[in-house]
């Protein structure tokens, strides 16, 4: 599977600074010192109702991440997988009338113009689970071998108690696991089961659903946080810099795939720091497709918004807060773009050395978006008052939007 074209990102002068950062599983904030090359991985989508801002805000997020490392120097290695076979993606395509496979297709397709739109860095490997499936069931296979699976009127599960660190990317307790396994994908009352919040590694095939060759396993097809782990160690291996996703995939998706991985490899841990983003809402209520509450990147653009703006709107929130889109974060943020862009047109302004630093400081500051945008409000400003003969700061300007925060002027 390919990804989106990359958009150059400008050099700037000097050099970024190490990346603080809140880490989950500690609950605190950490320096990330990457190597040479970092390495992080974000989990992807599920290809239906695709890119809807809550999707948009999340993969901003860590492009942030990309972006601060990448004025430090470092190289990057970001890997994104592809959720194109799950039980909501033939959900859906039953209720549409859709050949599952072409609704994924068409649906990866409108997520990979959106993020080329909006200049989201693209991941060196973009996988899809499907094509992964032959790199999934030798590791359900080693799992089973291990005593770490056991089977289910076919099904495979993993056992969490074959992990003793099960639990501390969470944090969580046995009752809060338990509600959200229920109301984020698994089967907690599921009869049978050692544990109830042991998760699937391969569903036995289904009448009428897709299943693929598992091998030892019996047809069907993987489960959902085995897919990520297999694609993880496959392009990253253990212990790489970052994992990231929202905040809704803290339990029980890293939490199991944490696991998944540990018992794998004997080694800890699967991830160095664990980022998650914010939760986006629309008229009062998270926006999620269930709910159907949904704006899209994509309607936007039809619509004549100016990608740059779309991604103003999303930088003027913190990437931990939850927050609400409006009509009135759209208009700021259309606002903002037209004053940015009047600044920069012209052919001297007020010296832009001082803001550089500002705005490196602001992201390395636990991506602190809000202030990396005050300070070039505040030069744009001074900018407006005629405060400034500096021949280069203009284009400086517009150098820092575009290199650090994915801004185009």
């Amino acid at each position: 599977m390919h990804a989106w074209p990359a958009s150059e990102v400008p050099a700037l002068p000097g050099s970024g600074r190490d990346l603080r950062i809140h880490d989950t599983a500690t609950g605190g904030r950490v320096t990330l010192v990457p190597g040479p090359v970092a390495r992080i991985y974000v989990c992807g989508i599920t290809p239906y109702d695709a890119t809807h801002m809550g999707h948009a805000a999340t993969y901003n997020a860590f492009d942030l991440v990309q972006r601060v490392w990448l004025d430090t120097k470092r190289q990057v290695h970001y890997v994104q997988n592809v959720t194109d076979i799950d039980d909501p993606l033939l959900e859906r395509a039953v209720a549409n009338g859709d050949d599952w496979a072409e609704l994924a297709e068409r649906e990866t397709a409108l997520f990979r113009e959106d993020m080329t739109a909006l200049r989201m860095l693209p991941p060196r490997h973009y996988i899809g689970a499907v094509e992964s499936i032959p790199k999934i069931v030798p590791l359900v296979e080693r799992l089973r071998e291990a005593g770490a699976a056991y089977e289910l009127d076919g099904d495979i599960y993993f056992s969490v108690g074959s992990d003793t660190r099960f639990g501390e990317v969470s944090g969580l307790d046995a009752e809060a696991m338990r509600l959200l396994s229920a109301e984020r994908g698994g089967d907690p009352d599921r009869p049978g089961k050692k544990n109830p919040l042991d998760p699937m590694l391969w569903m036995a095939a289904r009448p009428g659903e897709p299943s693929w060759d598992g091998a030892s396993l019996g047809p069907g097809r993987p489960g959902w946080h085995i897919e990520c782990v297999a694609i993880a160690l496959e392009h990253l291996g253990m212990g790489f810099d970052v994992q990231g996703g929202g905040s809704d995939l803290v339990f029980p998706h890293h939490e199991m795939g944490a696991s998944h991985a540990q018992v794998l490899t004997g080694e800890h841990p699967y991830a160095r720091t664990y980022v998650h983003a914010g939760m986006v809402a629309l008229h009062g209520e998270k926006m999620s497709k269930s709910k159907g509450n949904l704006v899209f990147v994509s309607a936007l653009r039809r619509d004549g918004v100016d990608p740059a703006a779309i991604r103003l709107a999303l930088l003027a929130h913190h990437y931990r807060a939850d927050w609400e889109w409006t009509d009135a974060v759209l208009h700021e943020a259309v606002e903002r773009l037209g004053r940015w862009r009047a600044a920069v047109s012209r052919p001297d302004g007020p010296s832009a050395d001082a803001l550089v630093e500002e705005v490196r400081e602001a992201l390395a500051d636990d991506l602190d978006s809000p202030r990396a945008l005050a300070a070039i409000d505040r030069w744009a400003a001074a900018q407006a008052a005629g405060g400034g003969t500096d021949e280069g700061a203009p284009g400086l300007v517009s150098r820092v939007a575009d290199a650090l925060l994915g801004v185009a002027l």
